[in-house]
């Protein structure tokens, strides 16, 4: 087992062993932990009760942060004709059809977010292996795949903080929730949106306690346990 540094030590000596923290505390351990020489991401963890061999039990969606990510948000559409032009209005910062599509196919994805309408979904398929893995194939499912009309409202979401959320193989789920540079309100904000949309997209088939634990980590830091049980105003299901 890889050794921990001594900065990770010092910060996992902040969290005490056997505890979960009320949300707002575990919010503000995360900024104080966070001492590495860059604005460290912090993220929520969630270990679910779905079972991930089950089409009925996926768990897939997306937030608008109402604080945003923290980073600036690179988006792609496929588009062309008056489309196109809307969403250079709209802030695209990449836009185009077969010639953006044989770049990426010749391995160029300096993208975070792509885009797309329904008539350009024949030719983005084709991308599959490529924005497939690194989850960035456009799909309705997640609000990327819109009629004409709904790019410029894409494109601002995706702007503005839109992350997305999806159960893994092992039934977890990670999402960021902002950086450490924001302030605990800001944090708090971002937390209690991403925590009710996950539950509210809890499938039918999960039977039992949907959200059996939940973890705040940040990029270089140890996990901390939330208390489920004091989760205000986080909603628990």
């Amino acid at each position: 087992m890889a050794k921990k540094g001594k900065r990770y030590r010092m910060a996992a000596e902040m969290v005490e062993k056997g505890r979960e923290y009320p949300a707002p505390e575990a919010v503000s351990l995360a900024r104080i932990s966070a001492t590495a020489n860059f604005d460290e991401t912090i993220e929520l963890h969630l270990r679910t009760g779905s079972d991930p061999r089950h089409a009925d039990q996926q768990v897939r969606g997306v937030t608008v942060l109402p604080h945003g990510t923290g980073k600036p948000v690179r988006v792609l559409v496929f588009a062309d004709g008056e489309t196109a032009a809307e969403a250079r209005q709209a802030g695209a910062d990449f836009i185009g059809d077969d010639e953006l599509i044989k770049r990426i196919q010749d391995g160029w994805v300096d993208f975070d977010v792509s885009i797309a309408t329904p008539d350009m979904m024949p030719k983005v398929g084709r991308l599959g292996r490529v924005l497939g893995r690194r989850g960035l194939m456009p799909n309705p499912r997640t609000g990327t795949v819109v009629q004409s009309e709904d790019v410029p409202r894409a494109i601002q979401d995706a702007k503005r903080g839109r992350v997305e959320f999806r159960m893994d193989r092992t039934a977890l789920i990670h999402v960021p929730i902002g950086r450490a540079s924001f302030d605990e309100d800001q944090l708090m904000d971002n937390l209690s949106a991403v925590f009710d949309n996950i539950v509210r997209s809890r499938p039918d088939g999960v039977k039992g306690q949907f959200i059996k634990a939940a973890y705040l980590s940040t990029s270089m830091g140890p996990s901390i346990p939330l208390d489920l049980s004091d989760a205000a105003p986080m909603k628990v299901d």
